[in-house]
C-alpha cells in the first residue's frame, strides 16, 4: 500500500477581548509556537477569534473589524519570515511567506485561513450562524470548508482532501453549562454551508433527520442513506467525506458555582495537591462531551497545560527614560505578570478539537489517524484575560470518498447491540434547522442597524459621521426643494 502524505496544520484560537494585539509580541509567541516540536513551517494556518472587535464595530461588519484582521495577518506573517529566515529555507518568500485566502465573521467572532500554496486551496465555502442575544451574533460561530488540492510534479499525481474549520464562541458564565450545549446542537443543525431549503420541497421532511420512537435500527439505516438525508448531512459540519475541526472560546469551566472565599486555585507546582493537572477532573467539556451531550464524535490532545481564563494582568512596569528606551512599546520581549481572577472558577475554556479518521476507513488506507505534534497554550498577552492555545497535526490526505462509510459501517454503527455513541458521520446528532439560513438573514440586518446605533452613541468619531450624514441629507433636501 502507498504512503498517504499528510497536510500540516496550525489552528490558533484567541479570545481577544474586544481588543487590538501587540503585533510584534503576538508574532514573537507565534514564531515560538511554529517551532514546537517542529522545523518547518506549517502548510495551513487556521486563526479562530473571538471577541475580535468591539461589538459595535463587529456588528457593523468588514469596514469596521478589517484592521483588527490585519494586525493578526502582519504577526503570522512576521512570525513566519523570521522562521524561514532563521532556518535557512531560502525557498519561502522572506517577506510573506502566507498569503491570506479568506477571513469571515459573524459579530466578534472569526475566521481567518493563511496557506503558503494558495492555488492548492480550492471549492472555499462559509457558514454562520448566532446564538447570543435574540439570536445575534454577540455569540456564535463561522465556518470555513474548502478542498485542498496537492500536486506531484514528478508523477503527476494529483492528491486533494476536504477539511472544515469552525470558529466558535459559546455561553459564558459558569452556571450557562446548558445554554452552552445547547449552543453547540444550534452550530451541528444550523451551521450548514448551503441553504436547506434547496435541499426539500417542503418543511415536512424535517421530521425524517432523526428517527422516530419505537422504529426499527434496520429502518434507521436506510433512512440515513436516504438521497436528501445525505444530502443534508453533506452540508452540515459533519460532512462525512470532510475532515472537522473545532476551535474557540468553548466556555466550559470546572463548576456551576462561583468559587468560594477559601477555594483552592490551580497552581503550577507538579507536587502540589493543587496542581492544575488534577483539576482536569471537573473539566465540563470532557464530562458533557463524554456523555454525548456535547461535541459528539470530537477527539482532542491530552492537555498538558494550565487553564486559559480567567487571568488578571499585572500592570507593566514603566521603563526607564532615555534614549535607549524609544519604541519600547513595540518591544516583542512583553513578559506578563499574572494571577487567577479569584471570582472565578479558571477554566481550559479555550480549545481546539477535531475529527479523527473513522474506523471504517482505517480498514481500507491502514491503521491512519491524525498525528499531533503540539497543543499547547501561547504565553499570556496583556491585551486579553485568555491566553491563546494552538493545534499542530498532520492530517492524512484522504480523499473523501475514502472518508464516507460505507453499507456496512451504516450496519455496525447502528445496530441494536451497540452500546456506544453513534459517529456522526452515520447520523447527525441533531436535525438540520431549514430555517436557519432565512433566519439568520433577517437578524442580521438587525445587527448592522444596532451597531451603527452603539458607535453613533458611543463615540465622537460617531456623532461626527451622523452629523455629516444628516447635514448632507438636508441639504440636498434643500437644493432639491429649490
Amino acid at each position: 500500500m502507498d504512503p498517504i502524505p499528510t497536510l500540516d496544520v496550525f489552528i490558533l484560537t484567541f479570545n481577544a477581548a474586544k481588543r487590538q494585539i501587540n503585533v510584534p509580541v503576538f508574532s514573537r509567541h507565534l514564531y515560538n509556537a511554529f517551532g514546537q516540536n517542529a522545523s518547518t513551517l506549517p502548510e495551513l494556518v487556521v486563526i479562530s477569534l473571538q471577541e475580535m472587535a468591539p461589538l459595535a464595530h463587529a456588528f457593523i461588519g468588514s469596514y469596521m473589524i478589517n484592521p483588527y484582521f490585519q494586525r493578526y495577518e502582519s504577526a503570522v506573517n512576521i512570525a513566519a519570515a523570521r522562521f524561514a529566515a532563521e532556518q535557512e529555507r531560502q525557498h519561502r518568500p522572506k517577506d510573506r511567506p502566507y498569503t491570506l485566502v479568506s477571513t469571515r465573521s459573524v459579530g466578534m467572532t472569526g475566521v481567518m485561513l493563511f496557506a503558503c500554496e494558495p492555488a492548492a486551496v480550492r471549492n472555499l465555502q462559509a457558514a454562520e450562524v448566532g446564538f447570543g442575544t435574540g439570536d445575534m451574533a454577540n455569540k456564535g460561530a463561522v465556518g470555513l470548508r474548502m478542498t485542498y488540492k496537492r500536486e506531484n510534479p514528478d508523477s503527476g499525481v494529483s492528491t486533494r482532501t476536504e477539511l472544515t474549520f469552525v470558529s466558535a464562541h459559546l455561553a459564558a458564565m459558569e452556571w450557562n453549562l446548558d445554554r452552552r450545549n445547547k449552543n453547540w446542537e444550534t452550530i451541528v443543525s444550523g451551521l450548514v454551508f448551503e441553504n436547506p431549503k434547496g435541499f426539500a420541497e417542503h418543511p415536512s421532511l424535517q421530521p425524517t433527520l432523526q428517527a422516530e420512537e419505537g422504529v426499527e435500527e434496520a429502518q434507521q439505516a436506510l433512512l440515513a442513506l436516504d438521497s436528501t438525508q445525505k444530502a443534508l448531512h453533506d452540508i452540515s459540519i459533519y460532512k462525512p467525506g470532510a475532515h472537522l475541526f473545532v476551535a474557540g472560546d468553548l466556555n466550559y469551566r470546572l463548576s456551576k458555582t462561583s468559587p468560594a472565599l477559601d477555594s483552592a486555585f490551580p497552581d503550577s507546582d507538579p507536587d502540589s495537591p493543587n496542581y492544575f493537572a488534577h483539576f482536569l477532573t471537573r473539566d465540563q467539556l470532557t464530562t458533557e462531551k463524554n456523555a454525548g451531550r456535547t461535541l459528539q464524535g470530537l477527539s482532542e490532545a491530552a492537555v498538558k497545560f494550565p487553564p486559559t481564563y480567567k487571568l488578571v494582568l499585572s500592570p507593566k512596569t514603566e521603563p526607564e527614560t532615555g534614549l535607549g528606551n524609544v519604541g519600547d512599546e513595540d518591544d516583542d520581549l512583553d513578559e506578563v505578570k499574572w494571577s487567577w481572577a479569584l471570582h472565578r472558577w479558571p477554566g481550559w475554556c479555550d480549545r481546539v478539537l477535531y475529527l479523527d479518521i473513522p474506523w471504517w476507513a482505517r480498514e481500507t488506507v491502514g491503521d491512519k489517524k491524525m498525528k499531533v505534534t503540539a497543543y499547547d497554550a501561547i504565553p499570556p498577552v496583556r491585551s486579553s484575560d485568555h491566553r491563546p492555545v494552538f493545534l499542530r497535526l498532520e492530517v492524512p490526505m484522504l480523499e473523501p470518498h475514502s472518508l464516507v462509510p460505507t453499507e456496512s459501517a451504516y450496519e455496525t454503527e447502528l445496530s441494536a447491540d451497540r452500546r456506544q455513541t453513534v459517529d456522526p458521520r452515520i447520523k447527525l446528532p441533531y436535525p438540520i434547522n431549514f430555517q436557519s439560513w432565512e433566519h439568520r438573514s433577517y437578524v442580521k440586518k438587525w445587527e448592522a442597524t444596532i451597531g451603527w446605533s452603539m458607535l453613533i452613541s458611543q463615540s465622537k468619531q460617531g456623532l461626527m459621521i451622523f452629523a455629516t450624514v444628516l447635514l448632507v441629507g438636508l441639504g440636498t433636501w434643500w437644493y432639491r426643494s429649490q
